[in-house]
């Protein structure tokens, strides 16, 4: 399906419900950094990648790697929305022995690679670009960072990497919500400047709002430029869609009371019953 800028916004909503929903069933969660990618996996799952649960084991397949395994969430209910599983099973998410666990494994149907350890997910997507272009593929691999997982030292290795064998078939995006677990990134250790950094990297490097659906797909639906890995500078709001969670740094990994819940759903039920309106 071709979905407008319209439909991709009404599908976040929803999508945003369902993360405060499943988060809140489990009792656990990484709460914040989920909602502030949804824009960047709704664009990429619904008007980015070539893959889907028919084509899955396809070696021919584009590759989505999330390094920043925390926001688990999100990812759970963008391959629910996509038809890699039912979103019912994420009734067991955090259970014991179930498959939906707080971070990506690839016993949950969708998942690329296991993650978790932050850092981890640049460097294997190094590896998987660049087996690629050994192996005269066409495939596209992605991966999504968070602002926070950059003082991870693996990662300035993997981009080395990458600009040195001319990866133009990996586009990294760094959900830059400007906050982590233990306050302001820019205070707990300042990655900036970004753009200026990843260039020198020699990496092909782009600013843009990481909740504008039509930036989004311009700036990920090709390489940003021939002979360079591309790097897309999401600027985000952390908890994004639930007014007393945006830019709050407790609701990194927050788990809403039965009141703040409550509050949450009616906003989204209102905010999703005026977007439909407008769609019909």
């Amino acid at each position: 399906m071709n979905y407008t800028d319209g439909q991709l916004e009404l599908k976040s909503l929803k999508l945003r419900r369902s993360v405060i929903k499943w988060i809140k069933h489990a009792g656990a969660g990484h709460t914040g950094g989920s909602l502030s990618c949804i824009d960047i996996l709704n664009v990429l799952y619904n008007r980015i990648l070539k893959v889907s649960p028919a084509t899955f084991s396809s070696p021919d397949r584009d590759r989505y790697v999330q390094s920043k395994g925390h926001a688990v969430e999100a990812l759970f209910v963008v391959l629910a929305d996509a038809g890699f599983f039912d979103e019912s099973d994420l009734e067991t998410l955090c259970a014991y022995q179930s498959h939906y666990v707080g971070h990506p494994t690839r016993k949950v149907n969708g998942v690329e690679q296991n993650t978790g350890g932050l850092g981890h997910g640049l460097p294997i997507c190094v590896g998987t670009a660049l087996a690629g272009k050994m192996d005269k593929k066409d495939y596209r691999v992605f991966t999504l960072l968070g602002d926070g997982e950059l003082a991870e030292g693996s990662n300035w290795e993997a981009a080395m990497s990458a600009a040195h064998y001319k990866l133009d078939n990996l586009t990294a995006v760094i959900d830059c919500n400007t906050l982590q677990i233990a306050g302001r990134t820019a205070e707990v250790m300042n990655s900036e400047p970004l753009v200026e950094k990843w260039e020198a990297f020699g990496w092909s490097v782009r600013r843009i709002d990481g909740h504008d659906y039509a930036a989004l797909t311009e700036a990920l639906q090709a390489p940003l430029e021939k002979g360079k890995p591309s790097m897309v500078i999401a600027n985000t709001v952390k908890g994004k869609g639930v007014d007393f969670m945006e830019d709050v740094g407790k609701w990194h990994h927050g788990v809403p009371n039965d009141e703040e819940y409550e509050r949450a759903m009616a906003s989204f039920e209102t905010q999703i019953g005026i977007k439909e309106g407008a769609l019909s």
